[in-house]
């Protein structure tokens, strides 16, 4: 099965249900109610000049923080600017423990189950590279952050950075969160892998968003969760469009004052430079047409302790050192692989936001969204199926999840929906 910049045109065998569902934790994330945005807007409207001019001088200290000096720019088709910023320039050697130091070199073994080649065009899989400019050799590209990036974030401070939890809670059906995943617990886990496809899901308005991604988990669910995040995303409060971008995520006090996405605050240390964290992803799958899929694969390396991500079959593309983590920093306790969705409930109805392609997991290959080949790295940095997959779907009227194995796709399991519909008023 190719994966990452092929398109699957595969025939499955039949589904084997799974249907355990369970409670989740709820996200992080907490909806801008349509009374909170009218505040904001008022608020703008009675800023006083002084105000503006201490915002925007604090936009700009934070711009200059976050955008480094580029040795080459280069202009995207889809309207994003990346900058080629030298390795040891970038945010994360802002980090006390990090300053003076340079990358690390990649880990013995490019990835748990033994040695992999870098596979054919795994790098091709987003809109700049189009162009057919590329980063030298000694840079990574950076997405630049703009101004405007930040002008439309709720809060100046938090930019780059997920709401954090008011309360723990084990539901997710008051905070305007939907999720439909699968997930394993229970035992240590070492990493986790996936196929995930990619659609361009329709996000009802800038307050909303939706994705599909893996989490790596340890922790109470506390203020002490730990977590590393990837997959892709459409946020226009963050990228200001409607394209699915490839991002990153961490935390280590459960989304309070650590972590961030992407590159915009130190941490994550790039290595590859030939892919943009928070680029768009192109091309996307189609209904009833070609389906495109990415494989991610987040470790940990037993020599040192890190945690690296992996992008097809062997493009590094960085590593989460071990230091910024608590619970996190000897192995996870859950992994989680699916998407969700924010419903803020605007004008009082459901979202119609969609969650992977918008249609139902009953619809199957080329109509609804998948995940396939998902794996956990075990105690001996071995890939091994998922013991005891488990699946959820919080709102099933709006979103919902059909779990299964088969010889090709492994543990795979497809989800989503349209979200406002009959039976999700």
């Amino acid at each position: 099965m190719a994966s990452s910049s092929c398109y699957c045109r595969c025939k499955i065998p039949p589904i084997i249900p799974v249907f355990v569902f369970f409670l989740l934790v709820s996200s992080s994330f907490r909806p801008v109610r349509s009374s909170e945005t009218g505040d904001l807007h008022a608020r703008n409207q009675t800023f006083r000049p002084g105000d503006e001019l201490q915002s925007l001088e604090i936009i700009r200290e934070r711009l200059v923080k976050i955008n480094k000096p580029a040795v080459k720019t280069i202009q995207s088709p889809d309207g994003d600017i990346i900058d080629c910023v030298l390795l040891h320039h970038q945010p994360a050697f802002d980090h006390p423990r990090l300053k003076g130091q340079k990358p690390l070199d990649p880990p013995e073994r490019p990835g748990p189950g033994g040695v992999n080649t870098n596979e054919m065009g795994a790098e091709d899989f987003q809109a700049w590279s189009m162009s057919g400019e590329t980063c030298p050799e000694g840079t990574i590209p950076i997405r630049r952050t703009r101004e405007a990036d930040m002008l439309r974030a709720s809060s100046v401070r938090r930019f780059g950075r997920k709401r954090p939890r008011r309360r723990v809670r084990r539901d997710s059906t008051s905070n305007g969160h939907e999720h439909a995943v699968g997930y394993v617990s229970g035992d240590q886990y070492y990493g986790a892998k996936a196929s995930i496809n990619v659609w361009t899901p329709r996000v009802s308005n800038q307050y909303e968003f939706s994705l599909s991604q893996m989490w790596v988990i340890s922790g109470s669910f506390g203020d002490d969760l730990n977590t590393i995040e990837a997959g892709w995303q459409v946020s226009p409060e963050l990228y200001g469009d409607s394209y699915p971008r490839f991002f990153t995520y961490w935390t280590t006090d459960a989304y309070q004052a650590t972590g961030c996405y992407n590159l915009l605050c130190s941490g994550f240390v790039q290595t590859n430079n030939r892919i943009a964290i928070g680029a768009a992803i192109s091309p996307t799958s189609s209904y009833r047409g070609g389906q495109f899929d990415i494989t991610l694969l987040i470790w940990k390396d037993p020599k040192h302790g890190h945690w690296w991500l992996e992008f097809g079959s062997g493009t590094l593309v960085g590593y989460w050192p071990s230091f910024l983590f608590t619970r996190l920093r000897d192995h996870a306790s859950m992994v989680q692989f699916g998407g969700e969705i924010v419903n803020s409930r605007a004008g009082g109805f459901h979202t119609s936001t969609q969650m992977g392609s918008g249609h139902f997991a009953g619809e199957g290959f080329g109509k609804a969204s998948y995940f396939r080949n998902m794996q956990v790295v075990d105690w001996d940095n071995n890939l091994i199926p998922l013991p005891n997959l488990k699946v959820l779907a919080d709102h099933p009227n709006c979103y919902d999840i059909q779990g299964g194995i088969n010889r090709v796709w492994g543990n795979y399991f497809y989800y989503g929906g349209p979200g406002r519909n009959v039976k999700c008023p």
